[in-house]
């Protein structure tokens, strides 16, 4: 099982690999019990949110994690993929913006994600 921040790591260069947008990452351990991680993506349609949900599953699996819970449909414009340390969030535009998670979560810590992008292209 992969440690919460490699995991997370690995899932946010999935997701840029597939052109995701907007991508955040916030952490969470020190204001909620439900995740270390909470990964927010954008996707600029429904076959977009497909391909990036189908990138964080495969990504998690070769590092031996499946998913504990899923909701939202790939069509509905809202996936969550539950890893229990990490939560992943795919998003179409409208319905990012009407959940807000950035917003409700104000208090937990914004995790820079340009090391992790940096790593890959080393």
């Amino acid at each position: 099982m992969a440690e919460a921040l490699e995991l997370t790591t690995a899932i946010v260069k999935a997701l840029d690999k597939k052109r995701g947008l907007n991508i955040e990452v916030l952490h969470t351990t020190d204001v909620t019990t439900l995740a270390d991680y909470f990964i927010m993506c954008s996707a600029a349609s429904t076959t977009q949110l497909r391909t990036l949900a189908d990138a964080c599953e495969e990504t998690a699996k070769r590092m031996g994690e499946v998913p504990h819970h899923v909701e939202g449909e790939r069509s509905s414009g809202w996936v969550l993929l539950d890893y229990s340390a990490v939560i992943v969030h795919l998003f179409l535009p409208e319905q990012r913006e009407f959940y807000d998670l950035e917003r409700m979560w104000l208090d937990a810590d914004r995790v820079e994600i340009d090391s992790f992008l940096a790593e890959e292209q080393e």
